[in-house]
């Protein structure tokens, strides 16, 4: 939780601190770094709550830096504020490039030795448990191997209790990370931990090939947070570890608690959780090729490298002009549907390849799915059904007059039919989209009340042939929710707000065959 927030555009406040402190304590994560106490208000105020938090996995660790130049160990500020945290353990980080050392620490290469020397000691001395993160390991074993070798020799000869060697710009490979951790081990036989930035994308190969070479403590965060392109993954470290790797770092049930904890995090995090990550993205375990899902019904493990659930996730079927029958048998039963004869599933499959071409797109919008789904059911009863709808947009002048005094009004009049009954209604609204779903809404809310609980979250438009100019097809995507779900439908037509409705009733439409009425 320091690096991880190092990351632009993510700040954690100290209650959200506690929460993933938690979720980690939960999943069994040995150890974390909660913040540098002395740097800022909030760290000092996280340790000084985080002291009355029970955690029966983790250690809460506080983090900082080796003493000062020209300064004594008991009269730095920094070292003090560690103590003051009060966590058994401290992870301090010191220069072990020579470069570093002498162009941005501006000191000789021994006085930065004294600086690791006398910091762990101070701190070993009053009982605690201390990390040494030697900054730039890699690059400075490039650079002088002698010295960053030194270095942690040095810091091992102190009483520090692990040396982890930092890939800080993140631009080693695992072979040079392999050969440098094999020069250490012939000068020390120090606890090694590995601290791998994912500037070249191998943060999570570079951590791999040290845990072969016999480090001990991986460092990491959850989904690959961090300063520039984050810091090696642990939603990844930890299933590999455990599965491939067989090294039982975590028990199977809080292993299946890794999905869970990557989502959590990146909403406490305020980022969108990116559907792509290895284990527990949502298209970790998506097949959209037919041949693949027909593969996938008789065999889970053909095209699945483990078993989702053991992290908790799902496998993922896309429905796409891609797919074959054996995805739309496989979607229905997920769904719980009755089984669709060869007839039904050939149509079904035959209209969303003519729907495709037409510019939906169903991947991106399973609830529009969903609904082909349904409704090629016998005993299938459309809630509602549109007669017809006429949209107008109209400019009216406003009074008094004064600069712009133009404003653009929109109605729409619609008719639909529920249950042998027409109703006619009209409303405005705030464009011409908004003034169809309020004229839907009042047409249907006498009959479906609990529809007032559904809003409209986004609205994308697409232009789909962009040489088309103002003649090109759209497609519509609408995200909706009732506050606990939330669901996408899509539409696709030459005119925009027939693209639009068809999303708009497609939306509702779902909301009402969820509520388990028409099926």
């Amino acid at each position: 939780m320091r690096d991880g927030t190092q990351q632009e555009g993510i700040s954690f406040s100290v209650e959200d601190k506690l929460k993933i402190s938690q979720k980690l304590d939960e999943m069994g994560v040995d150890f974390i770094e909660g913040g540098w106490p002395g740097s800022n208000p909030k760290d000092t105020e996280f340790f000084s709550r985080a002291a009355g938090v029970h955690l029966n996995n983790a250690a809460m660790v506080a983090f900082g830096s080796t003493r000062r130049l020209g300064i004594r160990a008991e009269d730095d500020a920094n070292l003090k504020a560690l103590l003051d945290a009060g966590t058994k353990v401290v992870a301090i980080v010191g220069k072990s490039w020579d470069k570093q050392v002498i162009q941005v620490l501006e000191t000789t290469m021994e006085e930065n030795l004294a600086m690791i020397v006398d910091s762990v000691e101070y701190l070993k001395s009053h009982g605690l448990r201390v990390f040494f993160d030697a900054e730039h390991f890699f690059d400075g074993y490039k650079s002088n191997p002698e010295y960053a070798v030194e270095v942690v020799s040095r810091a091992a000869a102190s009483g520090v209790d692990c040396v982890v060697l930092c890939d800080t710009n993140g631009g080693s490979l695992p072979q040079q990370v392999s050969q440098a951790i094999r020069s250490v081990r012939e000068a020390t036989s120090v606890s090694l931990g590995i601290h791998a930035h994912n500037d070249s994308e191998l943060a999570v190969a570079n951590s791999l090939a040290a845990i072969e070479e016999g480090v001990i403590q991986v460092q990491g965060t959850i989904n690959n947070y961090g300063e520039r392109c984050g810091n090696t993954n642990l939603c990844s470290i930890i299933p590999t570890l455990k599965l491939k790797m067989k090294i039982d770092c975590v028990t199977d049930e809080q292993l299946t608690l890794l999905s869970d904890v990557s989502h959590f995090v990146s909403e406490v995090a305020n980022q969108p959780h990116y559907s792509r990550l290895p284990y527990v993205g949502a298209s970790a375990f998506a097949h959209k090729g037919g041949i693949h899902v027909s593969g996938l019904m008789k065999w889970q493990d053909s095209y699945q490298h483990i078993d989702p659930g053991l992290v908790g996730n799902r496998p993922h079927v896309i429905i796409s002009e891609l797919a074959g029958k054996g995805s739309v048998i496989y979607k229905a039963s997920e769904l719980g549907l009755p089984p669709l004869g060869s007839r039904e599933v050939d149509k079904i499959l035959k209209q969303i390849k003519m729907m495709e071409r037409e510019g939906f797109q169903y991947d991106t919008a399973e609830a529009s799915f969903e609904l082909l789904l349904h409704r090629a059911q016998p005993a299938y009863k459309v809630p509602f059904e549109l007669v017809d709808f006429m949209v107008i947009v109209e400019s009216h002048r406003r009074l008094p007059v004064s600069g712009n005094n133009e404003e653009l009004l929109s109605e729409a009049t619609i008719k639909v039919r529920v249950d042998g009954r027409v109703v006619h209604t009209a409303a405005e609204g705030n464009g011409p989209v908004n003034a169809l779903d309020q004229a839907l809404r009042k047409a249907l809310l006498q009959f479906y009340p609990d529809l007032v609980d559904v809003t409209l979250t986004d609205y994308k438009v697409r232009i789909l042939e962009e040489t088309a100019g103002t003649a090109a097809k759209i497609r519509v995507l609408i995200d909706s929710s009732n506050g606990r779900e939330h669901w996408r439908t899509v539409g696709s037509s030459t005119n925009i707000i027939e693209a639009s409705w068809l999303a708009l009733a497609d939306s509702i439409e779902y909301w009402l065959v969820k509520r388990g009425k028409f099926t």
